[in-house]
């Protein structure tokens, strides 16, 4: 489990095939004292874990999955990541829970100025845009943020200068990719809602929560 807040950069050393996956090996530009092989490690997001390490640079293997949902069936050498380690429990919640599992990627559609912050808006799918609220939390290559606004196709976020200054946003352009990951509670809630088939509510189960149900019971 990870806060999306991010501790640093990292610069991609090596990219190796495996099959339909990759492992990428990844110098970090910090110190991962207490670090281990085995440990979870969030890399632009996507929560990898440590095969090796060595100072401050490690590798990480990736499955078909992970590939094929996030930026990573692009990544270069020479690329810069954010990187987090993983939460401790005994640490402060900052950001918001992000379970480093990408729901799937967006594109950048647009980066303006307003006073300090820079407002960056991106284009995502339908299918993610239906976790997306106003003022909700959602995780762009595992940096925390807040939606301003959205709609079925597109969102935007501010992003304050420590932000920009700390992570890989403040120097992506428009029409680069990013990995996203919403808000978890929003996709349990629909599940509830639906019995777990997206939009459709199972109509065969008389266990599954529907707006008849929360009314009947009193929650709306």
């Amino acid at each position: 489990m990870f806060t999306g807040i991010i501790e640093g950069l990292g610069t991609i050393t090596a990219v190796r095939p495996a099959g339909s996956g990759k492992r990428l090996a990844i110098t970090a530009d910090f110190p991962l004292n207490g670090t281990k092989i085995g440990d979870s490690i969030a890399v632009n997001g996507a929560c990898l874990t440590a095969v090796t390490i060595a100072d401050t640079r490690f590798e990480v293997d990736m499955s078909p999955e992970t590939v094929e949902k996030t930026c990573f069936k692009q990544v270069k050498i020479g690329e810069r990541a954010n990187i987090e380690r993983a939460l401790r429990l005994s640490d402060r919640l900052d950001g918001h829970l992000v379970s480093g599992h990408i729901d799937g990627t967006g594109r950048i559609t647009h980066k303006t100025r307003n006073a300090n912050a820079i407002l960056v808006g991106f284009s995502v799918p339908e299918t993610l845009a239906r976790y997306l609220i106003p003022k909700g939390s959602v995780a762009i290559d595992g940096i925390s943020l807040t939606v301003n606004r959205c709609d079925q196709h597109s969102f935007e976020v501010s992003i304050i200068p420590h932000t920009a200054g700390l992570t890989t946003i403040g120097f992506k352009n428009i029409g680069d990719m990013v990995n996203l990951e919403t808000d978890m509670i929003g996709k349990y809630v629909e599940k509830f809602l639906t019995g777990g088939k997206g939009n459709e509510p199972d109509k065969n189960s008389n266990k599954s929560v529907d707006m008849e149900y929360l009314l009947k019971t009193g929650f709306i």
